[in-house]
């Protein structure tokens, strides 16, 4: 699993999840370390995430409480407009003649 984030006219690094997303592996590996220094130098931004339980946990939330946060209704479809770019990256990676055999080539390609 990958996880990135987008604006109008930047993207955060790519990161890596070499497991099952856990809340606190979630604050470790995304929170702290990206979106918080992503979304300070992002002037009036507002931060989007679903309702997954790694992003709904109180570890979680406790983390972002310095962020504004879009709300996200219990049972809303899939609103997100990464979810396009995620499209995008898939089809063009199955354009590739070549398909990574590891997580840095695939990284990589990404």
């Amino acid at each position: 699993m990958v996880w990135g984030a987008i604006s109008y006219d930047s993207r955060s690094t790519l990161v890596v999840i070499p497991r099952t997303l856990t809340a606190n592996l979630h604050v470790s590996l995304v929170i702290q370390p990206v979106v918080l220094p992503f979304m300070n130098i992002i002037q009036g931004g507002v931060f989007q995430q679903d309702n997954t339980r790694p992003h709904i946990a109180v570890v979680t939330l406790h983390a972002l409480q310095s962020i504004d946060m879009l709300p996200w209704l219990a049972r809303s479809p899939d609103l997100s407009p990464i979810e396009h770019e995620w499209d995008n990256i898939g089809r063009q990676l199955q354009r590739h003649p070549q398909s990574a055999l590891t997580v840095p080539a695939l990284t990589d390609k990404v």
